[in-house]
């Protein structure tokens, strides 16, 4: 059993309109697994208020209603009680725990892990990979093509790493494949969808599914192939809705696509039940 979960920042569901870049003629295979293997989850965990992105992906990656633990969403980083919840409890540690190969395929752009330790903000994801340090790529990593980029194609990073040459996603999308092939979980990190959600430019949007859904297209073929199963949510919605900077209410798409895919989307209904259905896939395995 080997799981790919991609974290996709920002992206919820909604109705077709002239505002919602999620739609097949920007991302098709995106559309495909959302109308053929995902289910609606809910991302407002019974918290009155916008979900933001601190309490809905430490409410993923813990099992923890986080928003009802803090009485209220929180947005951005972490702060310290987010943080001990996160480094109690998450899905890299309960993985680790089991036996299970782990690892973080978005790279950092520091020589070792050590160096994120003192940082004073830190995202969801990075306080989780720091408890069990063995899963951070760096950017040694990155320049061999053991790890991805947080947007893919490496042009955010050209004017400080020039000698990392810029990736086609479908080239990205083998490198994460490669991952996946030695470990048991790997997770893949995208935020910029929600980046651009926040920007009300629906052009800016569009290019970012559509440089998503290159790499989506070639991930599913590749898992397809190879038997592995992918697993696809969101934190919160944006993206789907364009006339707004904020996030929004709507659901968020649970996808699944593999072995054990009915079985991961009918036991889960909101972020809360993420991290424990990826753990039920894996029993017995």
């Amino acid at each position: 059993m080997r799981i790919i979960f991609l974290f996709i920042d920002g992206v919820g569901l909604r109705e077709a309109a002239s505002d919602n870049p999620v739609n097949p003629e920007v991302c098709p295979t995106l559309c495909r697994l959302i109308t053929s293997h995902s289910k609606p989850i809910d991302a407002c965990l019974g918290v009155e208020g916008l979900p933001q992105s601190a309490t809905g992906q430490a409410t993923m990656f813990t099992g923890v209603n986080c928003a009802r633990a803090m009485g209220k969403h929180c947005e951005g980083f972490p702060g310290p009680s987010l943080r001990r919840i996160i480094e109690e409890n998450n899905l890299f540690l309960q993985l680790k725990k089991r036996g299970k190969r782990v690892k973080f395929a978005d790279a950092y752009l520091v020589e070792s892990a050590e160096e994120l330790i003192p940082r004073r903000y830190k995202s969801v994801t990075t306080v989780m990979a720091l408890t069990t340090p063995e899963v951070v790529m760096t950017a040694d990593d990155l320049a061999e093509d053991r790890a991805l980029m947080q947007d893919l194609t490496r042009e955010t990073i050209q004017d400080r790493y020039p000698d990392i040459r810029v990736i086609p996603p479908q080239r990205a999308a083998e490198h994460l494949f490669a991952i996946a092939r030695e470990n048991d979980f790997t997770l893949y990190e995208f935020f910029q969808t929600d980046v651009s959600g926040h920007s009300m430019d629906y052009a800016r949007a569009c290019a970012v599914l559509r440089t998503y859904d290159r790499f989506l297209s070639a991930l599913v073929r590749f898992t397809e192939a190879a038997g592995l199963t992918l697993v696809m949510t969101a934190d919160h919605g944006n993206i789907e809705a364009m006339d707004d900077r904020s996030h929004t209410r709507n659901p968020v798409p649970f996808i699944a696509f593999g072995p054990r895919e009915k079985e991961l989307r009918d036991s889960v209904s909101s972020l809360e039940d993420v991290t424990p259905a990826v753990l039920a896939a894996f029993d017995g395995f």
